[in-house]
C-alpha cells in the first residue's frame, strides 16, 4: 500500500504541475492588462458592449468596484431564492426559500464559501441552481483572482498608482479562462457519467420493487466550475460522493486536479510577470511539501487505524468509516487534503469519520485559512 499511496500523489502532483504552466503563461498575460493571443478583437468588441473603458484604477476604485459588483450579485442571487417558486425550471415545484436561509447561502457563495444549510436535491431549482449558485461560482472565483491580480500589479508596478482595471479583469477571468475550461471540463464530466438535464425527478422501481425517486438536474455544469474555482457546494448532498457527481476513479482524480489548477497556475503566472521563475518555484515547492507531508499524515493515520477495531472482532483496523469505498482509502484521504488546502468545499468523505490524527491534518488546514494551495 505504501507504493500505491506513494504512485498516487506523485502522479497527482505531476498532473497538476503539467497542466498549470501552460495556464500559468496565460494568466500572466491578464496580470500585465494584456489581451490574450488571438482575442484581442473580440475584448475590444466586448469592452465596447459593456462600455468598459481602458482607464486604470487606484486601489479605491479597484475596491469599490469589486464591492459593487459582489453586492449586486448578492442581491440578484438572494432574490432568485426567495422567488424560485415564481420562475422557471422548477419542475418539482419548490417552494422559495426562507429569507435567512437564502441571506445565508446568497453570503456564502458570493464569498466563494459555498456552505450549504440545505440538502440540494430537497431545495434548490434547477434555475436557482443555474441561474444563481453555478454563476456565482463563476464570479466568486473570478473575484479572487482579480483581487490577486491587483495584489501582484503592486508588487510589479512601481512607477504608477493604477492596479488595472476591475471590469477589464473580470470579464477577461470569467469569458477566458474559467468558461473554457469549465465547458471542457463539464463535457468531460458527462462523457464519464455525470448527469445534465432538466427533466424533472424520476420515479423509478429498485431491484426489491421498492419505489422511490431519483433526482436528477444540470449537475456537470455546476460540478465543474465548482472544483475549477475552488467553490465547493454540491448539487446533491452528498457532494462529490454522489455517483451523480462523481461516477468513476477518473472523475475523482481529475476533480482533485482542477481544485489545484488555478492555485499552482497563479503560482508559474507570478514568476512570468516578475521575471524570476526561482519565486514560483519556491511557493510551489513550499505548498507541495506542506500538502506532501499533511497527505501522507492522514493516509498513515486512515490506514493503521483503530486497534480496538481488532479487540471488536473485525477483521481489519483500516478505518473505512465515512469512506468513499468505490474510490479506496488512500484516493478518500488525498481528496480531504486537497480539498481543505485549497479552500474548497467538495467532499468525498466525511471527515468527522477520520480518526482522531487524520482528522487533525484537515482541521489544522482549516485554521490556517485553508491556504496551502
Amino acid at each position: 500500500m505504501t507504493g500505491q499511496a506513494a504512485l498516487l500523489i506523485a502522479a497527482f502532483l505531476l498532473t497538476v504541475l503539467i497542466c498549470a504552466k501552460p495556464l500559468g503563461k496565460m494568466l500572466a498575460y491578464l496580470i500585465r492588462d494584456q489581451a490574450l493571443p488571438g482575442c484581442r478583437g473580440i475584448e475590444k468588441g466586448l469592452f465596447s458592449l459593456c462600455g468598459i473603458r481602458r482607464v486604470g484604477m487606484t486601489f479605491r476604485h479597484y475596491l469599490l468596484a469589486i464591492g459593487l459588483f459582489n453586492a449586486l450579485g448578492f442581491g440578484v442571487l438572494m432574490a432568485v431564492l426567495v422567488f424560485q417558486q415564481r420562475l422557471p425550471l422548477n419542475p418539482q415545484h419548490f417552494p422559495g426559500l426562507s429569507w435567512d436561509l437564502a441571506f445565508n447561502t446568497a453570503i456564502s457563495f458570493v464569498t466563494n464559501t459555498n456552505w450549504q444549510a440545505y440538502a440540494g436535491e430537497t431545495t434548490i431549482s434547477y434555475f436557482s441552481s443555474m441561474v444563481g449558485l453555478t454563476v456565482q461560482n463563476f464570479l466568486s472565483a473570478a473575484t479572487g483572482m482579480a483581487v490577486l491580480f491587483a495584489l501582484i500589479r503592486g508588487f510589479i508596478w512601481h512607477n504608477t498608482a493604477y492596479l488595472g482595471n476591475a471590469w477589464r479583469d473580470l470579464l477577461r477571468i470569467t469569458l477566458f479562462i474559467l468558461l473554457p475550461i469549465a465547458l471542457l471540463m463539464a463535457l468531460f464530466f458527462i462523457s464519464q457519467g455525470v448527469i445534465q438535464t432538466l427533466q424533472g425527478y424520476l420515479p423509478v422501481t429498485s431491484l426489491e420493487g421498492v419505489t422511490q425517486t431519483l433526482p436528477l438536474g444540470p449537475v456537470a455544469s455546476l460540478e465543474s466550475i465548482k472544483l475549477l474555482g475552488t467553490n465547493g457546494g454540491g448539487f446533491f448532498n452528498a457532494n462529490s460522493a454522489h455517483p451523480f457527481e462523481n461516477p468513476t476513479a477518473l472523475t475523482n482524480f481529475v476533480q482533485m486536479v482542477l481544485i489545484f489548477l488555478i492555485p499552482a497556475a497563479l503560482c508559474f503566472a507570478f514568476g512570468e510577470v516578475t521575471n524570476h521563475s526561482r519565486h514560483a518555484r519556491a511557493l510551489l515547492w513550499t505548498m507541495s511539501l506542506i500538502f506532501i507531508f499533511a497527505v501522507i499524515a492522514v493516509m498513515v493515520a486512515e490506514v493503521n487505524g483503530n486497534p480496538h477495531f481488532a479487540l471488536a472482532g473485525g477483521d481489519s483496523v483500516m478505518n473505512w468509516e465515512g469512506k468513499e469505498s468505490r474510490f479506496g482509502l488512500l484516493a478518500s484521504s488525498l481528496y480531504t487534503v486537497v480539498t481543505t488546502a485549497a479552500s474548497c468545499g467538495a467532499v468525498v468523505a466525511m471527515h468527522d469519520s477520520l480518526t482522531a490524527m487524520g482528522g487533525l491534518v484537515p482541521l489544522w488546514l482549516m485554521q490556517i485559512g485553508e491556504v496551502i494551495f
